[in-house]
């Protein structure tokens, strides 16, 4: 028995029942009441379960039934109906997917401990540990509001599944309550229906069509969609009832004519059409950006057939049949989705020059399409608990395990809701390693994310890629059935923070951050180590990672690495560090010193060996360590430098004759020595900057331009400005390899009869 969706007449029907859809304590009638359809009584729900499970027990369902219906007593909903008629809505919406015993009584549960007297201790007692166990993750789960600020939204998104992820029934049971107070949403006050379809929307509809329960996706999206925009869906099911009556006659004729072509050739089928949902229609109009005439599959049907091989055999006898339209073939029997479905989708031209969408497959393969995971004979025993039968034979569950997985990958709620949401909403491509190993990736997915897919190293260290055997960018969008080799490269050991923004899975952009964050750290622990050590040799004192190791505690870190890195951003002093491991040691005071003889003048003198020995080496933006210039006239190799920390970001290299420096004179523990280690076989490009004076007329920033592009310079930004009639005065952000360079552009530019002056701007 598939699970029932319900018609427009019998959700009215049902309103008579109905209950405000949020987890506050039963309320007194709003509004007098409907005419009352018959709660279910004790046998009519003894017998729903016993049509599917013969060995049900008969008692502990009559006990659960009885037990809810005393403990909510007089309690009565939003509508003025007995509350215990939402358990029992909920508990038969449970039967018609089939579910075992526990999960039935948990439904009729469900409420008690939050609304009743009852206690988690009592229930145990009463029906078992594992029905206490169900209950109460649903009690903790109707506290929580998921439409909300985003930071509270994800956190209780991730209890949500952290729940679900125990005891999966928890969800199912979780869903059908959802599901039945939409259907009874018309008794909310109207600010609360919004929010309320909203949320249904955005975790709870797309939860269930991940978990493979389509019948039910559908419902909870179609009733939101009616909530939130009652116009577009009052148009949208007026047209689909209009177009439905008009090719009635069209829709027996193709099933008709399917089922006769079908047995010809021996096969039995079951061919039954149907129509999507409005909700369907809609997106799909606006993803399309198409008007209603323009969809040519609203109809579709379905062969259900006895095994695969059938499958295959009817799907040649369709396309001899009738022409194929090309592209519209997939197979999801040998790719199934994670969510668990399979079937064959093709489509041809039928009747009446009708395009008509077919989907094949056997009984095993439609109830799983209907039911998802819940099709997974709960009820059956000897098989384990749910959860351990679950893990053996659901892909969809796979999905919520890796998703859990993720928690501990995120470093905050709100990476693990865009990671979650992703993965929520994004249909499928399907693609394959050189080896054969299948990928499945979100739409629209690229090669970063598969990189990530097949393993965090592998993103992490690629640098180029082949599809189906040709070269391409790591950033190419991937389709199905693509091919792709990931190349790697052991010197790149962290990804380009850009990357990120190129990412499309949630599981790559966490991965991506996270790699970020460790190269980050790992350059401040590396220059926290090098100022460490220089104050130690400067103090003439040894230093030993076994003795801080020691010293942690007074430190308040927890590693090396964490003192290190505290160190490099300027949170701790290295003096601190000494302190710590040495009680005696007493730092040393930088004297201070004003005007010409600051600071800056201090470091301007020779300073001998000793100086360079402990001077920290600057290989460039690139290197090791937190490194940027200086931001207004940056700083090249063959300037004498000097560094100015800055807490939290790192070194700032200065032009030893940059007027900035001025500004630090007051503070001289933030200055360090330090000097330039560029590596002559792999040159690199710093900034500089320079200001030039030229004549106002046409071609002179052409001939400007010029000269720099001929000398290999690379112009980073220009800013123009109109010192006068006759001349415009420039500053150019350029990119050069080292002093030489620049003053051999800057001689160039003063030869030209277009500039009148050109000077270097110090920062």
């Amino acid at each position: 028995m598939a699970y029932r969706r319900r018609s427009p007449e019998q959700m009215q029907a049902a309103s008579s029942i109905s209950m405000a859809p949020t987890s506050a304590a039963p309320v007194a009638p709003a509004r007098p009441a409907k005419s009352r359809a018959r709660m279910m009584r004790q046998y009519d729900l003894v017998e729903r379960v016993r049509s599917y499970n013969p060995d049900t027990d008969e008692d502990l369902l009559n006990r659960a039934y009885v037990y809810a219906m005393k403990a909510h007593g007089s309690q009565t909903r939003a509508s003025g109906d007995p509350y215990f008629s939402h358990p029992l809505e909920v508990a038969a919406i449970l039967t018609d997917l089939k579910l075992d015993d526990a999960t039935i009584v948990a439904a009729l549960l469900h409420d008690t401990i939050e609304d009743t007297e009852a206690t988690r201790a009592e229930i145990d007692a009463v029906f078992g540990q594992e029905i206490g166990a169900l209950v109460e993750g649903l009690t903790k789960l109707k506290r929580l509001e998921l439409v909300s600020r985003e930071a509270k939204q994800a956190e209780n998104l991730r209890k949500l599944l952290l729940a679900i992820s125990d005891d999966v029934r928890v969800l199912l049971i979780k869903l059908a309550d959802r599901l039945h107070n939409m259907r009874t949403l018309e008794f909310v006050p109207t600010a609360s229906r919004q929010r309320i379809a909203e949320e249904t929307l955005d975790i709870y509809a797309p939860l269930a069509g991940r978990m493979g329960m389509q019948e039910m996706r559908e419902e909870l999206e179609d009733l939101s969609f009616k909530t939130l925009d009652p116009e577009a869906y009052t148009v949208v099911r007026q047209r689909l009832d209009s177009l439905a009556e008009r090719n009635r006659n069209l829709i027996g004729e193709i099933e008709s004519q399917l089922s006769n072509d079908l047995q010809k050739n021996g096969l039995q089928a079951r061919v039954y059409g149907r129509r999507k949902q409005p909700f369907s229609i809609w997106t799909k109009m606006q993803r399309k950006s198409v008007g209603f005439e323009q969809l040519s599959d609203i109809f579709g049907f379905r062969i259900v057939l006895k095994d695969v091989e059938c499958c295959y055999r009817a799907l040649g006898i369709v396309h001899t049949t009738w022409p194929v339209v090309p592209g519209r073939f997939k197979d999801y029997i040998s790719t199934p989705k994670q969510n668990d479905y399979r079937s064959l989708h093709t489509t041809v031209i039928g009747p009446g020059k009708q395009r008509v969408e077919l989907q094949i497959r056997t009984e095993e393969m439609d109830e799983i399409a209907e039911l998802g995971i819940a099709a997974h004979a709960f009820y059956k025993d000897g098989l384990g608990s749910p959860t351990e039968r679950l893990k053996r034979e659901s892909s969809a569950f796979a999905w919520l395990r890796h998703t859990i997985a993720i928690l501990s990958e995120s470093a905050n709620p709100e990476e693990f809701l865009e990671h979650t949401k992703l993965e929520l909403f994004h249909d499928q491509v399907f693609c394959f390693t050189p080896k054969g190993k299948l990928i499945a990736l979100p739409r629209q997915a690229n090669v970063i994310d598969f990189a990530y897919a097949v393993h965090t190293d592998v993103g992490n260290s690629a640098v180029g890629c082949k599809i189906n055997g040709k070269f391409a960018p790591l950033s190419s969008e991937l389709q199905n059935g693509d091919e792709v080799e990931v190349l790697t490269s052991d010197a790149q050991s962290s990804p380009p923070s850009a990357w990120e923004s190129l990412a499309v899975t949630g599981k790559a952009r966490a991965a991506i951050r996270r790699a970020t964050r460790t190269a980050v750290r790992d350059q401040y622990a590396g220059l926290g180590r090098r100022l460490v050590e220089r104050l130690f040799a400067r103090a003439k004192i040894e230093y030993a990672d076994d003795k801080l190791k020691g010293a942690l505690p007074r430190l308040a870190r927890a590693s090396i690495e964490d003192v290190m890195a505290a160190v490099g951003r300027g949170e701790m002093k290295a003096s601190n560090v000494a302190r710590a491991m040495y009680p005696d040691y007493k730092e040393e005071r930088v004297a201070r010193y004003a005007g010409k003889k600051g600071v800056a003048e201090k470091l301007k003198s020779p300073g001998g060996t000793a100086r360079n020995l402990s001077a920290i080496p600057i290989r460039g933006i690139n290197s090791d360590l937190p490194v940027k210039f200086a931001p207004n006239g940056g700083a090249v190799p063959g300037d004498r430098i000097v560094g100015i920390i800055s807490p939290g970001e790192g070194i700032t290299i200065y032009p030893i004759q940059s007027p900035a420096l001025k500004d630090f004179e007051e503070q001289p523990e933030r200055w360090l020595d330090v000097r330039w280690d560029v590596d002559e076989s792999t040159p690199q490009r710093f900034p500089a900057r320079i200001q030039v004076d030229n004549v106002n007329e046409p071609g002179s920033l052409a001939q400007i331009a010029t000269v720099i592009a001929e000398h290999d310079g690379n112009i980073d930004n220009i800013h123009m400005a109109r010192r006068s009639p006759d001349f415009t005065e420039l500053t150019i952000d350029l990119e050069v390899y080292d002093l030489k360079h620049l003053s051999a552009i800057i001689a160039q530019l003063r030869a030209k009869a277009v500039v009148a002056r050109v000077e270097r701007v110090n920062g």
